[in-house]
């Protein structure tokens, strides 16, 4: 049987989508190929925004059109958040809730061999409240990508008031630090060569037990084998100086960081109930760079909340614009049912978010361009990953510069390969820059 997978939203969704499909294959459903029929769907969803949600609906409206009698299973945080509109929809067959992930491959099995001999299609929606996710479903897989995604927490505690993944994924939990360490060595067996640790609130990890992330970090750092690890995101206020300072002389882990900063406003992060101001973050940022002046830093940012006035929108661009991060991750405020936020005044219009978050893009690219064109003529290493533009290959560096090959360099079937090279100039839509044949031209 075959089967195609569509993933929305952040890497912990990857990471269990690649996860699924893995053990799908075991029993024998491969993925389809571009152009071929699917007998599965399965679409794994994301709750962030109402645009996200829109999205969500409209991959499963294509998915049932495109693959005419398949099975569509829908799952993820939009799943769980509102399971009966999911299920309503035509041509849907399962709605798995968030305590179900552990068994959603037994579910599909089942559902694929009841269509198969009763050839029902009637949809089926089945949802576990919030407060019972209790489950942690374990994974760690790359998918169809070079690099894998461990999924080291899930869950969160925060309830931060414009957001709904409390109730979507559940309170915060973690498994423990020797069976992350076993995966991470199974992936050395498998050839993988770097790992993203992924979570909801990974700097959360053992906050009830007597593990901590750092205690993680450190158990990972010493798998041989391993050549790079990042840290996909974490909250600053879970940010220790300690761990900082550790990743600046660690073996595998790289000068890569990404921070959820959501405002650079003091007054816009109360009403958030971040458990930050802007100081302790501009602290954070300063201890990376002078403890690894190469780092690269992203930056989420969040505009358009409610109650950000002109005034304290111009306050979070002036913040944002004095720090020396690397690149901002930009998206507007959507009203999400049932969170604490709908009780503020001051609604921003959706015009004045879009102009805002255009004016906080342009700025990105500013800070993203000014930071790669300061590492052109330097030699760095990179892992190779795919197919570039141009033909050739592209990967990131240790610092996550992305770097284009020309087709001429002849790195096919090179993937998941070290490449020392030296940094050219920006390519063409100055998105990469493009690495270069050194003198010390080495792979391993």
């Amino acid at each position: 049987m075959k089967a195609v997978y569509s993933t929305l939203g952040c890497k912990l969704n990857f990471a269990e989508t690649s996860s699924l499909a893995d053990q799908l294959s075991s029993w024998g459903i491969v993925r389809a190929v571009k152009g071929e029929c699917a007998d599965l769907c399965v679409v794994n969803t994301c709750a962030v925004t109402a645009m996200a949600e829109n999205k969500c609906r409209q991959m499963i409206r294509h998915l049932v059109r495109t693959h005419p009698g398949a099975a569509v299973v829908v799952m993820g945080c939009y799943a769980q958040l509102d399971a009966e509109r999911l299920a309503a929809m035509p041509g849907v067959s399962l709605v798995l809730g968030a305590e179900e992930k552990s068994t959603a491959a037994d579910a599909i099995r089942q559902l694929l061999q009841r269509q198969h001999h009763t050839a029902a299609k009637e949809a089926k929606g089945r949802i576990v409240r919030s407060n019972r996710i209790e489950s942690f479903t374990p994974s760690c897989s790359r998918g169809n990508r070079t690099r894998y995604f461990l999924k080291v927490q899930d869950g969160c505690n925060y309830f931060c008031t414009y957001c709904t993944i409390p109730f979507a994924r559940g309170r915060s939990r973690n498994p423990d630090i020797a069976s992350l360490v076993a995966q991470a060595r199974q992936v050395v067996q498998e050839g993988g060569k770097e790992i993203v640790l992924t979570g909801v609130n990974i700097g959360h990890f053992g906050y009830a037990g007597n593990e901590t992330f750092f205690d993680l970090v450190r158990a990972l750092d010493d798998v041989e084998g391993i050549a790079r690890y990042r840290i996909s995101s974490i909250e600053p206020d879970l940010l220790s100086d300690a761990l900082i300072d550790y990743c600046a002389s660690s073996r595998a882990f790289m000068p890569h960081f990404h921070l959820p900063l959501q405002s650079g406003s003091d007054a816009v992060l109360r009403l958030m109930h971040r458990r930050y101001d802007t100081q302790l973050f501009a602290d954070k940022v300063a201890h990376i760079k002078a403890a690894m002046p190469h780092a690269f830093i992203g930056v989420d940012v969040m505009v358009g909340m409610r109650g950000e006035t002109p005034e304290l929108y111009q306050a979070s661009e002036d913040f944002i614009s004095s720090l020396p991060v690397t690149q901002l991750h930009v998206f507007p405020y959507s009203e999400r049912p049932g969170t604490a936020a709908l009780r503020i005044p001051h609604i921003v219009a959706e015009e004045e978010k879009k102009h805002r978050v255009h004016r906080l893009i342009t700025l990105s690219e500013e800070k993203r361009k000014a930071f790669y064109h300061g590492h052109i003529g330097q030699q760095a290493r990179v892992l190779l990953e795919g197919t570039a533009k141009n033909g050739g290959l592209h990967g990131f560096t240790e610092n996550y510069i992305r770097v284009e090959f020309p087709a001429e360099m002849q790195l096919q079937n090179k993937d998941n390969t070290l490449l020392n090279v030296t940094l050219g100039a920006f390519n063409n839509d100055e998105t990469a820059l493009v690495g270069i044949q050194n003198e010390e031209f080495a792979t391993h």
